[in-house]
């Protein structure tokens, strides 16, 4: 039968049915041109073939046949061997697309008992993605400065771009822009962090495709420069090796350059080594980056390096080495080294400048604007820098005096004693010492201590001891006076007064005694003797005494005050306190032993009980001397 007559059959047939929806697959169904596609209906197979199979293909509002299939099948011309007709349920497989195979596709089935079945679906046949390339304005970028293109080309229809960098996709941004549907990346500026892999990934709906990667290399830096150093003090030792070290990102490297104080040292290294490192290498270090790409460069912060020397040999001068009492004193602390700091310490403890004592030249002299005593001590000065430090100690010794002089020793001394006399005065350093006799320039002795054996009455006297500093050269001396006196035990004044009363009470009882015994022996002698003559046998009349000591020795005293004849006192001067010793001679005479000795054993009469204090008339007859003179001052 001619297709146009079943076609015709069926169109009267179809007439007033309704088609059924969802036989074929929702459309566009799509596939690559030289694929294939199979357009699957949802027709369960039957056992009873269909009456009647047409697939119909309609493009640009022309209905094409595809294939019939009544009771054979007619495959239209352009289909031969391109397709597959699956009777049981209708479906058809179109193989070896083209471009032109994309429209639309109509099925009509009529089973065997007369329905109809009718389904619609579109096509769509694409060329697969391929020959995707990526290219790139420059590869040779620098930050900031640098914009890029990146273009990627591919085959194929219907077809997206994607970019990737790395592994993570690139998204429009201020900086990055996509043009060209997407097939062109424009990057400005670059920076630094576009050095990295790009790439472009192309796709439709059949097929998809990536690029080749292509590598921007960006120059940037210097960024800034950072300065280190080693070792990293604020000071450096003299002799120490000292390491800078400069560091900037850069790409590519940075080259340094270093300065000191602003001068160009004219290195060219990242290291800079100071060797041995002396106090003229002092200053203000720095480092300069250089990128020769980018044509920047960066100085790095000034690094100051103070070299000081060790401290040594310190030493402490004294503007006199014998300061005296109420003098100036200076003292100054110096030393080998560099010196930061001067501390004064006296006793251990840190010296209080006051309005006497100052610190001047930066601590530097420690100065007494008048010394005195207590300034004496042990003094100290530290010396101190940020590496090492020096303390030095030094005594300062105040001179001083002599102070006025102190005699100990006795103001009375019997003879044949020994004399010891002791001088002392504070003075520093110690005095030298001097003793004469008053008014005589002789030296008796030139130590502290003056001592003289046997006293007699020749040393009696004033003695001087002067005490002298050779340092200060001061001088001074104070007088001691000395008596001598005999062995015989001293006695007080009532005492000596007595006893010289009861020497005149002797000796006039003796007289009286005497002249009784004269008096009896004449008369006996007149008695045997008529011519009545007696005479003693020295050849005088009287008592004999021939047998009586013809001296009496008496006690000396001392008399200060005696009475008279007309009631008044007389003093006795008394000369520089010494004792002044009285004789008395006797006129009368003496009587014999016995008699004086009978007379010793009676109670002595005391002077006012016997005299009623007329002791002055008594004795006004008898003579006074000193020994050793012949003044004799009467009473």
């Amino acid at each position: 039968m001619d297709t146009r007559a079943v076609l015709c059959i069926v169109s009267v047939a179809l007439t007033g049915l309704t088609a059924g929806f969802g036989v074929l697959p929702n459309g566009p169904l799509t596939a690559a041109v030289g694929g294939s596609v199979r357009f699957d209906t949802e027709v369960a197979p039957t056992e009873t073939p269909f009456h009647t199979v047409i697939w119909t293909f309609v493009s640009g509002g022309k209905e094409t046949p595809v294939v019939t299939a009544t009771s054979q099948n007619k495959t239209s011309d352009g289909y031969q061997g391109r397709i597959t007709l699956f009777i049981q349920t209708g479906s058809l497989e179109l193989r070896k697309l083209a471009l032109n195979d994309s429209g639309e596709y109509r099925l009509a089935i009529v089973t065997a008992d007369g329905n109809s079945i009718t389904g619609t679906t579109t096509l769509e046949t694409l060329v697969p993605v391929s020959n995707v390339s990526l290219t790139a304005s420059s590869t040779d970028l620098v930050e900031f400065n640098s914009t890029v293109r990146l273009s990627c080309s591919s085959l194929g229809s219907s077809i997206s771009f994607r970019w990737m960098n790395d592994s993570a996709e690139i998204l429009p941004s201020d900086r990055v822009q996509l043009s060209d549907k997407g097939a062109t990346l424009t990057v400005a500026p670059v920076t630094r962090y576009d050095q990295r892999s790009f790439r472009c990934h192309v796709a439709n709906v059949v097929s998809e495709s990536s690029s080749n990667s292509v590598l921007l290399s960006v120059s940037y830096g210097p960024d800034d420069a950072h300065l280190d150093i080693s070792p990293q003090q604020d000071y450096i030792e003299e002799g120490t090796n000292v390491v800078l070290s400069c560091s900037s990102d850069s790409r590519p490297a940075a080259l340094f350059t270093w300065f000191v104080d602003g001068k160009d040292l004219s290195i060219l290294a990242s290291n800079l080594s100071l060797m041995n490192i002396r106090l003229h290498q002092s200053g203000n270090y720095s480092c300069r980056s250089f990128n020769a790409k980018t044509l920047r460069h960066k100085d790095s912060r000034q690094w100051p390096i103070t070299v000081i020397e060790r401290i040594s040999s310190t030493f402490v001068t004294q503007s006199t080495d014998h300061p005296i009492e109420g003098a100036a004193l200076d003292v100054t602390c110096d030393g080998a080294g560099s010196i930061f700091f001067r501390q004064w310490k006296k006793g251990g403890s840190t010296l209080v400048p006051d309005e006497r004592v100052t610190l001047r030249d930066k601590n530097r002299t420690l100065s007494f604007r008048a010394v005195v005593r207590s300034d004496s001590a042990t003094y100290s000065c530290q010396i101190s820098n940020p590496i090492n430090e020096e303390e030095v100690a030094f005594s300062v010794l105040v001179n001083f005096g002599p102070d006025p002089v102190q005699i100990t020793g006795p103001s009375q001394i019997q003879v044949k004693q020994t004399l010891t006399l002791t001088c002392s005065a504070a003075s520093v350093p110690s005095a030298t010492y001097t003793w004469t006799r008053l008014n005589h320039t002789a030296a008796l002795h030139n130590e502290s201590t003056f001592i003289k054996s046997n006293v007699d009455f020749a040393d009696r006297g004033s003695y001087v001891c002067s005490a002298t500093n050779n340092i200060t050269g001061k001088s001074t001396s104070a007088v001691h006076s000395l008596a001598v006196t005999d062995e015989t035990v001293a006695c007080s004044a009532g005492c000596i007064a007595g006893i010289v009363v009861a020497c005149f009470i002797i000796c006039a009882a003796a007289a009286g005694g005497g002249f009784a015994f004269y008096q009896h022996r004449n008369r006996n002698k007149t008695m045997n003797c008529p011519d009545g003559n007696a005479s003693n046998g020295t050849g005088r009349k009287g008592h004999d005494n021939t047998k009586e000591t013809k001296t009496q020795e008496l006690t000396y005293a001392d008399l200060s005050i005696l009475r008279a004849k007309n009631g008044g006192e007389v003093k006795l001067q008394q000369r520089d306190s010494e004792t002044e010793y009285a004789e008395v001679r006797v006129n009368n005479v003496p009587p014999s032993y016995d008699v004086h000795m009978q007379r010793m054993k009676r109670r002595a009469p005391q002077p006012l009980e016997a005299y009623g204090g007329q002791v002055g008339q008594q004795v006004h007859s008898n003579e006074w001397s000193r020994r050793g003179s012949g003044d004799h001052p009467t009473v």
